[in-house]
């Protein structure tokens, strides 16, 4: 190499190492983001704290609130330069009133979600964000859910995994003949636990029929072993395509998207589940099980995205970069 490519190179490679750490905007990968087909909704948390966080380059804003006071923003993030960093006591939000295109749900409904974002713990840090109301606890038939990106769930075999749910029920999970678990169990698992303390992207996948989670950019498939990951109830077993296995990523859920009717669920459900960010409702609280860490990007899709383009997302977020001590 002579001199000048050689120079040329170590300026380019500084230059990066350099945007990961400051303030400096990427819109070469906020447009891959933007220009990928099905985008609803993409924040990249530039936003000073007391600001709603905006969507960028998308029909609607969709403003998420902050929750619990003003939210940090710290240099050092994918998109904008910057993240959110979010202390466990605190979440975003977007009333279910103005939810709008997130509002994802039917029996044909597709969605994708895709976050960068650096987590501190697994211990308390569950949720990434969805449409997700529990209600209050075990047994609970009073939930919204719809979809939603959690982690570390370990009553179905996903301690410390990356765990996609999708509700078709709003309420716990029911078997074939209509009986029900304590629970929503309808959720991928990843063979990989959730990367702690760097940035990674995590993205799952819905296409009506199955759900896909994937880390850093790949499908981290795992098969079911019942014993082992807690699914020997007949409904993980032989209630998936043709009597079989629903397997654990992808898992089968092959009835929808659960979708919240003011009428019909007056006096059954607790109310539409907001759009939350770094929280959901479960066992009577937001903040139970409320996220540490920083997001650098979330975005939403009403289809499933391909593996090569959720390969493409993650490698538009630079997170070996970001990473760079």
């Amino acid at each position: 190499m002579n001199a000048t490519r050689f120079w040329m190179s170590s300026s380019l490679i500084l230059f990066w190492t350099l945007a990961a750490h400051a303030q400096v905007p990427r819109p070469a990968a906020v447009e891959v983001v933007t220009q990928t087909d099905g985008l609803v909704a993409f924040w990249t948390f530039g936003e000073e704290p007391g600001q709603t966080r905006k969507s960028v380059g998308t029909d609607g804003d969709y403003p998420l609130q902050e929750v619990g006071g003003a939210i940090p923003r710290i240099a050092g993030g994918p998109f904008s330069g910057y993240a959110a960093d979010l202390n466990g006591k605190q979440y975003f939000r977007i009333p279910y009133a103005e939810t709008g295109g997130l509002n994802i749900s039917g029996p044909e409904a597709q969605v994708t979600m895709f976050a960068v974002v650096r987590i501190v713990n697994l211990k308390q840090s569950r949720t990434i964000a969805g449409m997700w109301s529990e209600g209050k606890g075990r047994d609970d038939d009073t939930g919204t859910r719809q979809y939603s990106m959690l982690m570390n769930m370990p009553t179905y075999g996903g301690p410390n995994k990356l765990t996609p749910h999708i509700s078709s029920e709003g309420g716990v999970t029911r078997r074939a003949d209509g009986t029900p678990f304590p629970w929503c169990c309808d959720y991928a698992a990843t063979a990989s636990d959730v990367p702690t303390e760097e940035w990674c992207t995590l993205a799952f996948t819905y296409d009506s029929k199955y759900i896909r989670a994937y880390i850093n950019g790949k499908l981290d498939v795992l098969e079911l072993d019942p014993e082992k990951h807690k699914r020997t109830d007949r409904y993980f077993t032989k209630e998936g395509p043709d009597g079989g296995d629903r397997g654990m990523n992808p898992y089968y859920h092959g009835r929808g998207i659960f979708t919240y009717d003011p009428v019909k669920h007056a006096q059954k459900k607790i109310g539409g589940a907001d759009f939350t960010v770094g929280a959901r409702y479960a066992v009577g609280s937001f903040l139970g099980e409320a996220t540490i860490g920083r997001f650098g990007g979330l975005a939403v899709f009403d289809r499933a995205l391909s593996d090569e383009e959720i390969a493409k997302l993650h490698d538009a977020a630079g997170v070996d970069l970001l990473n760079v001590k």
